[in-house]
């Protein structure tokens, strides 16, 4: 994809909210049930794929854990956003690649500790940006990113959650 199209995206979009309000909200929804053991199969748009947690957590290691989509998430949300915002700024970027890392505290997965989160502890990385800007105009680009990517904002800051039960169905024994 050329800079033109990256821009006439960024561009596009831009005017397209500013002048229609049903234009601003961009509607997600996944659909997950749990297949056997802890894996669950996933459902997005026309995509599935299974998440499942490795045998040191009861899973049997068929495809990576929540969490491991949760750091892919937020590494592939900030390429995106990089390559998107250095067109709309621009930025001359050739190439963007993240790497992440994160610690979890079992004690609060398990419910061991009650004074132990369940999530996180931190997460760090290093962002790799290969092209011919100034350290500057890269130093500019990431304050810019770290403003406007999504998934650095969701994990960065509470977001509103309603999980609501829906009542039990009872399976049918043949």
């Amino acid at each position: 994809m050329s800079s033109f199209e990256f821009g006439h995206v960024v561009g596009a979009n831009a005017a397209g909210i500013t002048a229609n309000p049903a234009a601003r909200i961009a509607h997600y929804k996944v659909e997950s049930r749990q297949e056997e053991g802890l894996r669950s199969r996933v459902k997005i748009r026309q995509f599935t794929f299974d998440v499942d947690e490795p045998p040191t957590l009861a899973g049997q290691d068929t495809a990576p854990s929540p969490v491991e989509y949760a750091l892919a998430a937020l590494a592939t949300c900030q390429e995106i956003t990089y390559r998107l915002h250095a067109d709309h700024l621009g930025i001359p970027l050739d190439r963007v690649s993240v790497t992440l890392e994160g610690d979890i505290d079992l004690r609060g997965f398990f419910a061991v500790d009650d004074d132990v989160r369940a999530g996180f502890e931190r997460i760090w990385g290093t962002v790799k940006l290969e092209g011919p800007s100034t350290e500057a105009e890269y130093d500019r680009l990431k304050k810019h990113v770290d403003e406007h990517c999504p998934v650095l904002d969701l994990l960065s800051n509470k977001t509103p959650i309603a999980l609501e039960r829906v009542p039990a169905v009872e399976l049918a024994t043949a």
